[in-house]
Parts: C-alpha cells; structure tokens; sequence
C-alpha cells in the first residue's frame, strides 16, 4: 500500500480510470492498527485495485473535504469521484472490510 503525502498526489491518484481503494488512518489510532492486522490478506484477495494510505492528520483538508469523519475509513475513488466510503463503524473485522469491498467493486 503507497501512502500519499501531499494534496497534489492524493488528487492525481483519485483521478485514475479504473477505481482505487485509499485507506484513511492515523498513527495514534488502536482501531487502525487492528485493522493492520488483517489488511494484508484483504490487499492479496483484491490485488487487482491499487491500495493507497493517508494519514488523516497530515491532510485533515481532504479527509474533511470527503466526510471521514472516523478511521479507520475505507473509501473508493474513480475519475475523481468518491464511488464507495466504509465508515470506520463498519470496518472492525475482516468480513466486514471484504463484504464491502465484493460490493462495491
């Protein structure tokens, strides 16, 4: 997984024609990194996406300007849309990850 540092690079990446997954986290957050524990086999499962990483308190611009609003968040971006966002009420277990995923793509 790439992580995007700048608002530059998080915007050329979501302009991609095919869809892109862009996990929003934060070093200090225990539910992220649960979510570290089992991201792996997700990103083997749906390795035909690009998987990217941005850290919400280093642009808290985009993460307000597309309603993250808890992380970790999982969001799908095509064209520069938002097509798909899994708020992090919904992201605390494998399943839940891959069911949104499976339905999204």
């Amino acid at each position: 997984m790439e992580s995007i540092h700048t608002n530059e690079a998080f915007q050329g990446v979501i302009e991609s024609k095919q869809p892109v997954i862009v996990k929003f986290q934060a070093d200090w957050c225990p539910d992220c990194r649960r979510m570290d524990m089992f991201i792996g086999d997700i990103l083997k499962e749906f390795n035909n996406y690009k998987w990217y990483d941005v850290n919400r308190d280093e642009l808290p611009e985009i993460a307000d300007k597309y309603e993250v609003m808890g992380i970790p968040s999982l969001l799908i971006f095509q064209e520069g849309e938002k097509i798909a966002h899994l708020h992090s009420a919904n992201a605390k277990t494998p399943e839940e990850v891959e069911e949104f995923l499976q339905a999204s793509m």
